[in-house]
């Protein structure tokens, strides 16, 4: 590590807690330190609840020394990505608001899209509608917001987006398109945000090992995983990152400490 000269920075369990979505110790010294070092970085994050900018300015009012020419979330490449604007969509309410406000039809008749997002209640019934849907139109898109492995609401784990996606996939043999993380078209985005030319020059922060980290490695990218949000003990890891930290400040420390 420190061969490395931009960086990718994930925000739920790395930035700021699960638990109060408050800074995570050592967060927001650490993007003050890129800054005024001139290191280039984009915050990589896959915020579906609120508008892009709304969440950009929220985290600006927490105290991060964010510029929005630095920051990517899957909502500021849906309409590229997305071929319909009639949606079978599911998750938070929030989410379904942005849909609407974006001029997409949520619709459960004739939709070209299935679209899952982040949501911590999915019930058999949802399931079963998305199944239904699925195998009844073989030319229908799935499509998933982000691909995270789990997420945490009120200090308990849910299955994310991605493991819903797998699911789908295995009960249907239909293949899926993820927008946000970890697709290599968001990673794409995000490399083309901080002008380079290649993912070999980036390390990426993370709390999701699977959902962030993993298929950011295999496409070249030094891997950080910090234990502050989805991953608590490294006894939970089975596949090992590039380096493991408790936090940003833990990082900040061995920066210090290796004379970065």
């Amino acid at each position: 590590m420190g061969n490395k000269i931009g960086y990718f920075i994930d925000v739920q369990g790395t930035l700021i807690s699960d638990k109060d979505k408050q800074p995570i110790s050592g967060a927001i010294e650490f993007v003050n330190r890129l800054q005024d070092e001139k290191i280039p970085f984009v915050i990589v994050t896959n915020n579906t609840k609120m508008d892009s900018d709304i969440f950009l300015n929220y985290l600006q009012n927490l105290g991060f020394n964010i510029n929005k020419n630095q920051y990517l979330d899957p909502l500021m490449i849906l309409d590229e990505t997305l071929k319909s604007k009639d949606l079978l969509a599911f998750g938070t309410e929030q989410f379904l608001n942005n849909l609407q406000n974006r001029k997409y039809n949520l619709t459960s008749s004739n939709p070209k899209t299935v679209l899952l997002g982040v949501k911590h209640d999915y019930t058999y019934s949802d399931y079963s509608q998305i199944l239904e849907t699925i195998l009844s139109n073989p030319n229908i898109d799935l499509i998933g917001m982000h691909g995270t492995s789990i997420y945490v609401k009120n200090r308990k784990r849910y299955p994310g987006v991605g493991a819903i996606l797998e699911m789908v996939k295995f009960a249907t043999s239909r293949d899926y398109t993820v927008i946000g993380k970890p697709s290599k078209m968001f990673y794409q985005k995000a490399l083309k945000i901080i002008g380079f030319n290649n993912f070999q020059n980036i390390t990426i922060i993370s709390d999701d090992l699977k959902g962030d980290l993993l298929p950011a490695k295999k496409l070249g990218m030094e891997t950080i995983l910090v234990l502050s949000g989805k991953i608590k003990s490294e006894k939970e890891i089975t596949k090992k990152p590039d380096f493991i930290f408790k936090n940003l400040e833990s990082l900040l420390n061995y920066w210090r400490e290796n004379g970065r």
